[in-house]
């Protein structure tokens, strides 16, 4: 197995030249509407898809990125400071049908590079060319939906109320510097779901590329700098741990737009000095749990566990990471479950029908293997063929059962292609599971006994944010709420529900009289306010 998938990686010659000629050296970084030269150190851009060589498989080198320091990192944060202007600066006073043209003008300059952004999905994080088309036009759906989600809050914000002798108009207005710092699974996607509302709202942004997945901001560069104000949007490359803190120390960070794990979101949160006033809108952890009852359709189920086990090798925050399966029906599950790996095509992202394809993280399959390891060690098997077996950046999915608390990968959230299975005998231990369990995001739960589906659910409902019945768990449609508890998110996230975190209501009142009612009605006809006013977008 370990031979055959070392075949997976091509030679030189081999690669597609779309591919094979790619390379980005961007010496480069936007701050104040600029695209101001790097003169410092550049971080080296390596793919996943390694290249089969006779010294054996080589890293492939796409391009470079800056690697700011701490002194540039609050330069842009000082530009962002500016540029909101304590909310005085053009773009958060600018009238809201200007920031959605804005917005629009950036939307069609994207769409333009989508050829090139979906191959550097590819080569940068390993996803397969279905996979990186389908990000990239869901982000560009996202940006379409939150302006009409926006013209619809600005609607309903337009007429005046009157309550007990008080005429008030109350509409939403920006908090200030916003930090967006997606991840490197969803690395366009997931940014632009804090970037995009936040920014329509009026606030000012400093966007923080992921570790993996750098390279694709690259070519949306110049559309930021033409479309948006001086110091609008701003960028920050490097290390992490070398430019963020600084950021967050300074106290000028108003809204930490993150998506990682708990554990960095409470680091950056406790660099604040003044926790009280940052707005979180954090996307973290999940351990989603599978329940298969008695009654499952194992058809059904098995081609959603399939799937939300292993979609971009599980490298979803939103992905299945255990089972717990009825002993009555965990036999056929599991063999229903080793045929469907079997029949996953392992390859390159451009390869037609790809499913398992090469990991990102360096360190990833090394973690696997330990996983997977400990695992056999306390008794369980790896029951499909060939199943954990590593060769590079490629790591074939494992199948364990049976998984019991005792083991790492019970507890532990894998983001990949391990797939725990833990029998049951009683509804209760799956509940209990999820009771105790840190995170709290999503459970699917599959059967047709629709008692025991409606106990789950009730028992579920005060532990999850989602429950979903006979399908895999997921973010979309990006219309419903997307959150979680515990340590699996802080803020909810839907199109209408970020432009509201990322703002605050606002309500200018004023006594109701005739001098007060004439005072408002200057106002409004002569339009002397962009706030008080009773336009009506279409």
């Amino acid at each position: 197995m370990k031979l055959n998938i070392e075949k997976l990686f091509p030679v030189e010659q081999n690669i597609p030249e779309q591919y094979s000629s790619k390379y980005i050296q961007q010496n480069y970084y936007l701050i104040d509407g600029k695209l101001r030269l790097w003169d410092g150190p550049l971080q080296n851009v390596l793919s996943p898809l390694l290249v089969s060589s006779p010294e054996g498989l080589v890293s492939k080198k796409i391009g470079e990125a800056p690697l700011l320091d701490e002194t540039s990192a609050l330069e842009a944060l000082d530009v962002s400071v500016r540029a909101y202007s304590n909310g005085r600066g053009i773009w958060p006073t600018m009238l809201v049908a200007e920031r959605i043209r804005s917005i629009k003008l950036f939307t069609s300059a994207m769409l333009k590079r989508r050829d090139e952004i979906t191959i550097l999905l590819q080569l940068e994080i390993g996803k397969s060319l279905l996979e990186a088309e389908r990000e990239f036009d869901r982000t560009v759906q996202y940006i379409y939906d939150t302006i009409e989600a926006l013209k619809e809050l600005d609607r309903s914000s337009s007429r005046f109320i009157i309550q007990q002798g008080i005429i008030g108009q109350i509409r939403r207005a920006p908090l200030g510097v916003v930090l967006c710092m997606g991840p490197y699974n969803f690395p366009l996607y997931e940014t632009f779901t804090t970037l995009i509302p936040a920014l329509v709202m009026g606030n000012t942004i400093l966007v923080k590329p992921p570790r993996f997945g750098i390279l694709i901001f690259q070519p949306l560069l110049e559309a930021f700098r033409e479309y948006f104000p001086p110091g609008v949007i701003n960028t920050i490359y490097g290390d992490g741990e070398v430019v963020i803190p600084p950021l967050m120390a300074s106290g000028k960070i108003d809204v930490l737009g993150f998506v990682g794990t708990h554990r960095v979101a409470d680091a950056l949160r406790a660099f604040h000095p003044r926790p009280h006033r940052l707005r979180c809108v954090l996307g973290l952890d999940a351990k989603n749990p599978a329940i298969v009852i008695p009654s499952a359709d194992l058809d059904l189920t098995v081609k959603e566990c399939m799937q939300g086990s292993l979609s971009f090798n599980g490298q979803r925050c939103t992905a299945l990471k255990i089972f717990f399966v009825h002993r009555s029906v965990v036999d056929d599950f599991i063999q229903r479950m080793s045929a469907g790996i079997k029949a996953l095509k392992c390859g390159m992202p451009w390869e037609k029908g790809v499913t398992i394809t090469p990991l990102p993280e360096p360190e990833k399959p090394v973690y696997l293997e330990g996983l997977v390891d400990d695992a056999l060690r306390l008794g369980a098997d790896v029951v499909n063929k060939g199943g954990g077996v590593r060769k590079g950046t490629v790591f074939y999915p494992a199948l364990l059962y049976p998984v019991t608390p005792y083991m790492r990968v019970y507890a532990e959230e894998q983001f990949g292609p391990v797939i725990p299975v833990v029998p049951f005998d009683d509804i209760s231990e799956p509940i209990e599971y999820v009771v105790q369990s840190n995170y709290g995001q999503q459970a699917s739960i599959f059967g047709q006994d629709t008692d025991m589906l409606a106990q789950l659910v009730d028992s579920l409902v005060n532990q999850v944010c989602r429950i979903n019945i006979n399908s895999q768990c997921q973010r979309g449609p990006d219309s419903f709420p997307f959150n979680g508890r515990k340590n699996s998110a802080d803020g909810t996230q839907s199109v209408v529900d970020a432009l509201r975190i990322f703002s605050i209501r606002i309500v200018v009142a004023a006594r109701e009289s005739d001098s007060n009612r004439e005072i408002i009605n200057d106002i409004v006809k002569e339009r002397k306010s962009h706030f008080i006013s009773t336009d009506y977008m279409l």
